[in-house]
């Protein structure tokens, strides 16, 4: 399955997404993590493509190839993205969708699935599925995702930055030769001096460093009246199994509109790239339709 690719205007800035399929069976935005792009997706979006859905994959504000923040202590945060996703939503006339967000996209669903911030998507967004993402990450972990994603090295070729690549994406689990290659030809820059280097703003870890808490979300989380996946890697350090027993007990755990699936093999965040985690998605997204 093809896709297009496409910009648009939100929220002042200029965003850019891929549009898989057409809306048969209904609309899914799939939204990817903190330092990486909406390519990510592609696997998840071919397959659901397949399937009859439509798929948008956007690159955050800072990342692929959207615009960077000219005002980055203001707009690298999960209410500015949500801002940039309801405007999303309006432009392209999407009256109700499925939301598969990894790590800092499934925050950015959680916000805009609860309607505190963007009151008009609580009812626009059907499902939600967390990608090894929860209302509350642990501290050692964003710290670790600081210090990487705050300082990207930039090598002399894009051979080693795959290497680069493949040793701290390794969580990630098994991806193909190709599947590394596409990842690290579709997340690469050049800087000044020729090197490469990935494709995002480094000021995006501003996001930690200016907002407080941002990843904090129970309250967002225990507004949620949609149904609830949260798919864990196995060995994640980032969702610790005392915060899943947490989930289970507030929000759309108490209304039996949460469900948890332990992913082997992976840490965070499974890449949602093979037949097993494509199908466990596609059958609750179907379920949830």
């Amino acid at each position: 399955m093809s896709f297009t690719s496409n910009y648009l205007r939100c929220a002042g800035r200029e965003i850019h997404y891929t549009d898989w399929g057409r809306a048969v069976r209904g609309t899914v935005i799939a939204w990817h993590g903190l330092a990486r792009t909406g390519r990510d997706m592609d696997e998840l979006a071919g397959h659901l493509a397949d399937r009859g859905y439509r798929v948008i994959c956007p690159d955050t504000l800072g990342r692929g190839l959207s615009q960077w923040s000219p005002e980055p202590q203001r707009e690298y945060c999960l209410a500015f993205y949500a801002q940039l996703a309801a405007s999303l939503f309006e432009q392209l006339a999407i009256e109700r969708a499925h939301w598969v967000g990894t790590s800092m996209g499934g925050a950015i669903g959680t916000v805009c699935a609860s309607g505190l911030l963007q009151p008009q998507l609580k009812s626009r967004i059907q499902s939600l599925v967390l990608n090894d993402n929860a209302p509350e990450l642990a501290e050692a972990a964003i710290n670790r995702i600081r210090a990487y994603a705050g300082n990207p090295p930039a090598f002399d070729s894009v051979l080693e930055l795959e290497a680069f690549f493949r040793q701290v994406y390794k969580p990630y689990g098994w991806l193909s030769d190709a599947q590394w290659r596409r990842l690290t030809e579709t997340s690469t820059r050049r800087v000044p001096d020729g090197r490469v280097t990935p494709h995002y703003d480094p000021a995006m870890v501003r996001q930690f460093t200016d907002h407080d808490n941002d990843y904090l979300i129970w309250a967002h989380y225990d507004a949620l009246d949609i149904p609830v996946l949260c798919l864990r890697g196995e060995d994640s350090d980032l969702v610790l199994p005392a915060t899943i027993a947490q989930m289970q007990g507030r929000g759309p755990g108490t209304r039996g509109q949460f469900q948890v699936m332990e992913v082997s093999g992976c840490g965070h965040a499974p890449a949602l790239n093979v037949t097993a985690q494509l199908d466990i998605v596609t059958q609750f997204i179907q379920m949830a339709s």
